[in-house]
């Protein structure tokens, strides 16, 4: 299927999608800081600059977009045009993710992943994410996976 837009309006439309203080980002942190959490941002001198960090809990936590960490989810779908570029694109996110999540955690640091797809939807509770994200960050347990 061809796309519906010109080759220049597409690279406008993509060069306007950022990687950092993204809508799920910013909900996070809200929802964290209304409970008392403080955290730094985007830390350059941590492997693969976490979303959030929180030193007082050795806490990195990664709130990841569904179609560029190409998640298992509804929100996920292959693009149905220069495929094989995509294809690789969405590998090498998902290789370094991994890579990061290792190197954090020989650093030392616990590692929490939230997902959009938690994030989306009339029907989504964000009290029970923001209680889930809490939990684990006064726990001792190594790494946390928040999904729809």
């Amino acid at each position: 299927m061809a796309d519906v837009v010109d080759s220049a309006t597409r690279s406008r439309m993509m060069s306007g999608i950022r990687g950092r203080n993204t809508k799920p980002e910013r909900v996070i942190r809200s929802l964290l800081h209304r409970e008392g959490f403080r955290f730094r941002l985007h830390a350059r001198d941590l492997p693969g600059k976490p979303d959030l960090i929180l030193p007082r809990y050795n806490a990195a936590i990664f709130v990841n977009g569904c179609f560029w960490h190409g998640h298992d989810c509804r929100l996920f779908k292959w693009p149905g045009t220069r495929i094989e570029f995509w294809r690789m694109k969405i590998g090498r996110n998902q290789a370094n993710d991994a890579k990061v999540r290792l190197a954090l955690r020989e650093a030392g640091w616990r590692v929490g992943t939230i997902w959009e797809c938690a994030l989306r939807g009339a029907d989504k509770d964000l009290g029970k994410l923001t209680r889930q994200t809490g939990h684990w960050l006064r726990s001792k347990s190594g790494e946390l996976e928040i999904r729809e």
